[in-house]
């Protein structure tokens, strides 16, 4: 199994952090949030991850290098600093991420969901991890019925920036920057995105204050502050 971490966004809400430094390094727990992921993809079996690269993303690849030290391969799709949203970083990635279904985690979350749970295969085109509603968006993203997601119909949760997706989900795609939640939303119009809701750790970390909050709260948990 491939995988994909979103690493090219700007970071706007996380300035002045984001003046020197991308948002996929900085650091909580010892580490920067970056390789928690790496280390979670490979705890799956996930053995290459394509990292797309932005903003200050010199210094991702500097860091990260080849991967052989978290112990799989990376490779980078370079978006330059106008990058291409989520959905359009994917796409451009696709030659990369091969014909099967392939995971996408974006840089900025923390969460110790474990990425072994993920279906290999999705039953559709694609299938995603919900959240409850963090206090800063409130409001939800999509509703989970049974194990179909849908735009509506249900309690809304948030979206947690975890997923599988099969490449055909991008088959009408051009070139250029654009968000995935559409892509999604299509799929979902005809029965095509399955998901789950996951309890454990999860969080968005998107201002200096979330987080300042996130190493305060891992710094309370048994064991210490870092996922390994």
């Amino acid at each position: 199994m491939k995988a994909m971490i979103l690493a090219a966004g700007r970071g706007e809400r996380m300035r002045p952090l984001t003046d020197t430094t991308p948002k996929p390094l900085l650091r909580v727990g010892g580490h920067g949030l970056i390789e928690y992921h790496l280390r979670a993809l490979v705890r799956a079996g996930v053995e290459e991850a394509v990292v797309n690269l932005g903003h200050l993303g010199e210094q991702i690849e500097a860091f990260l290098g080849d991967g052989g030290r978290y112990g799989l391969a990376i490779r980078y799709s370079r978006e330059g600093e106008r990058v291409l949203d989520t959905g359009g970083g994917i796409h451009h990635a696709l030659p990369w991420l091969g014909p099967e279904p392939f995971l996408v985690v974006n840089g900025d979350i923390f969460s110790d969901y474990p990425y072994e749970r993920l279906p290999a295969q999705p039953a559709g085109l694609a299938h995603v991890v919900l959240v409850a509603n963090p206090p800063h968006h409130p409001h939800g993203d999509f509703a989970l019925v049974g194990e179909k997601v849908h735009s509506e119909g249900g309690a809304r949760l948030t979206f947690s920036g975890i997923g599988m997706y099969r490449p055909e989900l991008f088959a009408d795609c051009v070139g250029g920057a654009f968000p995935l939640a559409p892509l999604l939303r299509r799929a979902m119009a005809t029965g095509q995105v399955s998901g789950e809701r996951y309890a454990g750790l999860w969080w968005d970390v998107g201002t200096p204050q979330r987080l300042h909050e996130l190493a305060a709260r891992l710094e309370s948990r048994p064991g210490g502050t870092a996922i390994e």
